[in-house]
């Protein structure tokens, strides 16, 4: 049905368009000459309506149908309502059909009072409906242009009833309804045609954000609508999405988990979707709402099918949490760790899943238990029901997590493995990167550089950009191939990913001490700002930025320092005016940066807030 609809509808406006080119072409139209047009137009806009009807009136005589519109619009502004009568009933007479003259006289009776003869006018511009789609577009463009929505909506609900046909007007229909204030008219049009089989779940959304935007009594109305929709019809996932998706925009996200509770509980669903609606939530990172739902799930009994989904699901709801907490508490990491490790102990299957990857990060990354992390990754890939994709995921994380224990060259082979297993898929390209900054990490220059040239052309806009900016730190910091300041700072580089960052600054700042005016100074500035920035002294960071904006503005890293200023703002300190006004700085200064676009992105965030 979907595609039968579209059809009908381009073709109507192939059909529309063929009748506007054919009128242009046959010969009974001719071009107004511009210089009268223009004076009449200037004499309308100034309200000198006698002198703009008389040349309205003879370009209208001269050119004909063409120049009606306007014409009739101008006798309708002047109110020389009998004289606009005269022209409207004469284009009447020789049966038009390019305009729809019937709709203006019938406005301007209305204009004179006469609301009989309108509504008799009107009706019977109605009336006419046959089917055709053309003429119901025409009536409809009208009455529209007219600012008569009511008759325009019965034109499409005359041409729907006459073609038994609810899709194909229904988007149209719907509008109108909207505009009319008649949401529930509208709401009920769209989901009429059978919801998710011509809307999607997210066209729905669209529409439903264009017609309520954050209007409370809207939202309510709304809300309403679809709580006697899913009574009536509860195990419709299509009516559940779109409630919760209203509830969100009200930003009442208990009332919504009261809602998905009792929906759950109506339909013996188990919790899934109380799980659908808890991964909503962690999306929007309302991370205690995802949580009550989770529990809820959890509540039911380790013996429900969904409990271990749940409490899988809701500990990477907290892992994400922690991820973009920068001030987390050690007790945090270690009841999550003790999460994980009693979820492997009981379900020792998640060893097959992406889940493992997560429990070995927390433990490596945030628990500072790098052999635990290695121990967990090495037991996954030897996992009989480990995938080869996932397998080669885990060879790689645990290849980084070598490299931190020092173990260089098992790092370098577990690469090389993922390398040679998906040589051309994206992991592959992954996997060479990070042997060429292994390379880069050793002093390597000249074979990391020979990866990286390779690399640059990778079809993930990623990798490329990384390899194009290690590659470029290489070429420019390394004056007539003399490496060994490079050299020292790619160990410093090694020492930071190792997480030794007392020995990196004293590397770096050795480096400065002996090469004061080095090409590298810039990025010696910038390791510093990001060791700040790791360990939560976000003013220093900030400091050190800021050096690099303005000694170094004309460098490859001043987009990138004004960009980090910016995120820290924005990220960790909440000063929102602060981190605008470096975004703009970023986007007017320097246009062509790689961060332009997420810089837009946190400008319209911040310049258009959700509202509560």
């Amino acid at each position: 049905m979907p595609g039968k609809w579209l059809k009908i509808v381009l073709v109507s406006g192939m059909a529309i368009m063929s009748c506007d080119t054919l009128w242009a072409q046959g010969g009974t139209w001719t071009a107004p000459p511009v210089n009268r047009l223009e004076k009449a137009q200037g004499y309308e806009a100034t309200r000198e309506y006698d002198k703009a009807i008389e040349l309205y009136r003879q370009l209208y005589e001269e050119s004909g149908e063409a120049m009606y519109p306007p014409y009739i619009n101008v006798l309708i502004a002047a109110q020389k309502y009998k004289d606009a009568e005269k022209v409207a009933q004469g284009l009447i007479a020789k049966n038009s059909t390019t305009n729809m003259p019937e709709v203006d006289l019938g406005r301007i009776y209305k204009l004179e009072g006469k609301d009989k003869k309108a509504a008799e006018m009107f009706d019977g511009v109605v009336a006419r409906i046959n089917g055709d789609d053309m003429l119901t577009q025409r009536i409809v463009r009208a009455f529209t242009d007219a600012g008569l929505n009511d008759y325009a909506i019965k034109a499409y609900e005359t041409a729907i009833q006459k073609l038994g046909n609810s899709i194909l007007y229904g988007l149209q229909l719907a509008t109108l309804y909207a505009k009319a204030d008649k949401l529930d008219k509208a709401m009920e049009t769209v989901l009429a045609t059978g919801p998710g089989q011509f809307f999607t779940i997210e066209n729905v959304k669209a529409l439903f954000l264009q017609w309520i935007g954050t209007d409370p009594k809207k939202l309510q109305t709304a809300q309403k609508y679809l709580l006697k929709r899913i009574n009536d019809d509860p195990g419709n996932i299509f009516y559940v999405q779109l409630l919760t998706w209203i509830y969100t925009q009200k930003d009442d996200w208990d009332g919504a988990l009261i809602q998905m509770e009792a929906i759950d509980e109506r339909n013996n669903e188990d919790g899934r979707t109380l799980i659908d609606f808890a991964a909503t939530a962690v999306r929007a990172e309302k991370y205690q709402t995802a949580y009550k739902a989770y529990d809820e799930v959890l509540a039911k009994g380790a013996d429900r099918p969904l409990y271990a989904v749940a409490k899988k699901e809701k500990m990477s709801a907290e892992l994400q949490e922690l991820q973009h907490t920068p001030d987390y508490k050690p007790e945090t990491v270690t009841s999550l760790l003790g999460e994980y490790n009693e979820l492997f102990n009981t379900y020792p299957s998640f060893y097959g899943t992406p889940t493992v990857s997560d429990y070995a990060m927390v433990a490596a990354q945030y628990a500072d238990s790098i052999d635990k992390g290695i121990a967990i990754l090495e037991k996954a890939i030897k996992y009989p029901d480990t995938k080869p994709k996932l397998a080669g995921t885990l060879k790689l994380q645990l290849g980084d997590y070598y490299l931190i224990k020092g173990k260089v060259w098992e790092a370098s082979l577990l690469y090389s493995q993922v390398d040679k297993e998906f040589k051309q898929d994206a992991q592959g390209e992954e996997a060479r990167f990070r042997n060429a900054k292994l390379h880069y990490y050793r002093g390597d220059f000249d074979w990391a550089q020979s990866m990286l040239t390779v690399l640059k052309r990778s079809t993930s806009e990623l990798i490329a950009n990384d390899a194009l900016f290690l590659s470029v730190q290489i070429t420019e910091n390394a004056p007539d191939s003399n490496y060994y300041a490079l050299s020292r700072f790619a160990y410093a580089d090694l020492l930071l990913f190792q997480n030794k960052d007392k020995q990196a600054e004293a590397l770096l700042d050795s480096i400065s001490a002996a090469f004061p005016k080095h090409e590298l100074n810039d990025d010696i500035i910038m390791q510093r700002a990001k060791i700040e920035l790791k360990h939560r002294q976000y003013d220093k960071a900030i400091a050190l930025l800021t050096d690099i904006a303005q000694k170094y503005s004309q460098d490859v890293l001043a987009d990138d320092a004004i960009f980090q200023i910016a995120e820290i703002y924005y990220n960790n300190l909440h000063k929102k005016d602060s981190a605008k006004e470096y975004y703009e700085r970023l986007i007017i200064d320097y246009p062509g940066s790689t961060f332009v676009q997420t810089a837009r992105q946190r400008l319209q965030d911040i310049n258009n807030p959700v509202a509560p």
